[in-house]
């Protein structure tokens, strides 16, 4: 999918909204429990007309081992044959070198055929070129992130006072751009959103953190939005797991609704749809 198709969806369902697809066995459903793929379809019917993106964590699928990997593929194919206009993000944060790097791109993009795969930059450059030799798909870099221990690394400054991770932001610029590339800005940054658009003004952020993690959607919007939109504004738990009774998906449809709907009252106040 590229950058125009992505932004006529955002304006045609007046929503940035990202439903994370990341099922807990232990709050899903007794009846459910084990069955990724039937909780995840349910989900994905409930959600589809307020979500322009899906993004399954890998990590809720590969601790049940082949029978979860099956799961997570079976759960891609039916986005893609239901719901063709639904960007999907693989978050994987693959971060590795070389051939290593190579077969993971292709296990994504040729194998799965997923939109776009999170990756980890701390590497440097080789481990994020072998994911940007595909058209129409996308590299999601780890940039700033929503949790603590971003204080760990992130921000921490070279001796010309820059924080690392302005330097990802520059650096990562020499290998792809826009139109290929998007970062993880967490929704718990606030105001740190004008530093990331100062550099990237035109890139799309992918911002987890909204709902159960803290982070204001009205914040985000309000630092973060370009005149393309170039927001996706993920929230996982807040939506799949809402309930944990048979009526899931019904209270998932809410609470995607009630994002939808704030999301396009930010869009029309914005002029972009």
């Amino acid at each position: 999918m590229n950058k125009q198709d992505l932004i006529n969806n955002i304006k045609a369902k007046k929503s940035f909204l990202c439903v994370g697809l990341d099922p807990d066995l232990d709050k899903m459903p007794e009846s459910l429990k084990g069955n990724l793929y039937e909780f995840n379809k349910a989900i994905i019917d409930a959600t589809a007309q307020y979500a322009v993106a899906y993004k399954p964590n890998l990590a809720f699928y590969e601790v049940l081992g082949s029978k979860g990997v099956e799961e997570f593929e079976k759960t891609v194919k039916y986005i893609q044959d239901n719901y063709p206009d639904i960007f999907i993000i693989a978050d994987a944060k693959r971060g590795d070198i070389g051939n290593t790097s190579k077969m993971y791109a292709k296990s994504m993009f040729e194998h799965t055929n997923v939109d776009a795969i999170t990756v980890a930059p701390y590497m440097g450059e080789d481990s994020v070129t072998p994911f940007l030799g595909y058209d129409g798909k996308w590299v999601i870099l780890l940039a700033l992130t929503s949790n603590k221990g971003s204080q760990d690394f992130q921000f921490g400054k070279d001796e010309n006072g820059t924080p690392l991770f302005e330097k990802v932001l520059r650096k990562s610029a020499e290998w792809g751009d826009d139109n290929n590339m998007m970062y993880v800005v967490g929704a718990t940054q606030g105001k740190m959103f004008e530093e990331i658009r100062r550099i990237a003004p035109k890139s799309f952020l992918l911002v987890p953190g909204v709902g159960a993690q803290g982070g204001s959607l009205s914040e985000v919007a309000k630092y973060g939005m370009t005149d393309e939109c170039g927001l996706l504004v993920n929230s996982s738990r807040g939506i799949i797991h809402a309930s944990k009774d048979e009526d899931f998906a019904s209270v998932a449809a809410s609470k995607a609704k009630e994002l939808q709907e704030e999301m396009a009252a930010i869009l029309a106040n914005a002029g972009i749809a």
